[in-house]
């Protein structure tokens, strides 16, 4: 390994992560990034205490904190009634129980943070249009090939390319992702155009049948980040296509007119439809690892696509920090450690889509029932398991 980098598909937040926490072990790598510019789509994510588990593991603790906005609570209100359901708060003890706090950041600022410390560091080089096809092993390095460009040859290779990744392909052989049917709009805000009474300092979820409504504050509240998201059944994988507030408004007549306003303030409106994967457990091949959304795509509704992709850069650096035997023991060993709780993520994600944030009649007044009785202890008991881990077997 001590002449081979190891090669990197992949520039987006699960790539630049996986390099960092390689650096921060003494791994060159070689990120490479099918793009012409390094940089993220996209708006707000969410960030819980395993998220700052793994900043700190990646060198970025400090400019990750210092981008994000620390909310006071997590609030599921009814979208029909305009009722609370139920409010985790996220003030001390909260971070005593996960150590570490809960937090909104626009998702281009992570990703600077991560190809920033990226730049810096002499162990990381980075290079664009490079768009990765396949891979050539042959038991002593491995060899990516490029659309266009000479193949590339390295100690191991991580296809980290996400939902679409070449290296899963051909790996795996699992064909299409799965398309959901659920269709998300998203809108950033100036936060004076946010209605004044819903000026929350709280990631807040409206649920209704088939649909709910997502908005927090972001960039030092300076802005206000939108999400709404309804079944609409469409059966094409669509990422980023400028849309109407109209045809957002569609399906929303009977939200009640509070949480609906919202979505009359929007604007500049893009579509996504949410597309994942069922769990494998093969992410492995000789020298060959997968990453991120390239592992394990999964739906929006635990909001951990881009901290399962940390967790796993944080795994894998630490793997390979303490090998003992080859690369191609070192990466089994990462993938045993992460399978089972990405796809308790996974799937987790499916039934909160479906039985937390968009069930209607008897199973949204069972939900209300149960999600209300719960004190903020007994939240963070049933919360540890995902927000108190680093994501390392310990």
């Amino acid at each position: 390994m001590a002449d081979r980098p190891i090669l990197i598909a992949g520039g987006g937040i699960g790539g630049l992560a996986a390099a960092a926490g390689l650096a921060q072990n003494g791994f060159p790598s070689l990120v490479l990034e099918q793009a012409a510019e390094l940089g993220e789509i996209g708006a707000g994510i969410q960030i819980g205490p395993n998220g700052f588990h793994s900043f700190d593991y990646l060198g970025i603790g400090d400019e990750a904190r210092a981008q994000a906005v620390y909310i006071d609570a997590l609030r599921l209100m009814d979208a029909q009634t305009a009722e609370e359901i139920a409010q985790v708060p996220l003030g001390e003890d909260f971070r005593r129980h996960m150590g570490n706090p809960y937090a909104v950041v626009h998702r281009a600022d992570l990703h600077k943070a991560l190809l920033d410390y990226c730049v810096a560091s002499p162990l990381v080089e980075l290079r664009t249009s490079h768009k990765a096809t396949g891979y050539e092993q042959d038991g002593n390095s491995v060899t990516l090939l490029l659309d266009g460009r000479d193949p590339l040859v390295g100690s191991a290779l991580i296809g980290a390319e996400g939902l679409h990744s070449p290296v899963r392909s051909q790996l795996v052989g699992d064909g299409a992702p799965r398309i959901s049917g659920h269709t998300t709009y998203r809108s950033v805000i100036p936060t004076e155009q946010m209605p004044e009474d819903l000026r929350w300092n709280a990631a807040t979820l409206w649920a209704g049948p088939k649909c709910h409504i997502v908005h927090y504050p972001l960039k030092g509240w300076k802005v206000f980040n939108l999400v709404v998201t309804y079944h609409r059944d469409l059966q094409e994988a669509i990422s980023g296509r400028p849309v109407s507030k109209e045809e957002v408004a569609q399906g929303f007549e009977h939200i009640h007119p509070r949480a609906r306003q919202i979505i009359e303030h929007g604007d500049n409106w893009k579509l996504w439809v949410l597309c994942d994967r069922d769990p494998v457990d093969n992410w492995v091949d000789g020298r060959v690892a997968l990453l991120g959304d390239a592992a394990h795509p999964m739906l929006q509704y635990f909001a951990q696509g881009a901290c399962m992709a940390m967790e796993d850069a944080v795994c894998l650096a630490e793997t390979m920090k303490r090998q003992d035997g080859g690369i191609e023991t070192v990466l089994e060993s990462y993938q045993q450690q992460r399978i089972a709780r990405t796809a308790r993520v996974q799937v987790g994600s499916r039934l909160i889509g479906d039985y937390v944030y968009h069930p209607d009649g008897a199973l949204a007044a069972a939900r209300n029932q149960v999600l209300s009785s719960r004190s903020p202890a007994e939240w963070y008991d049933r919360l540890h398991w995902l927000y108190g881990s680093n994501g390392l077997q310990n």
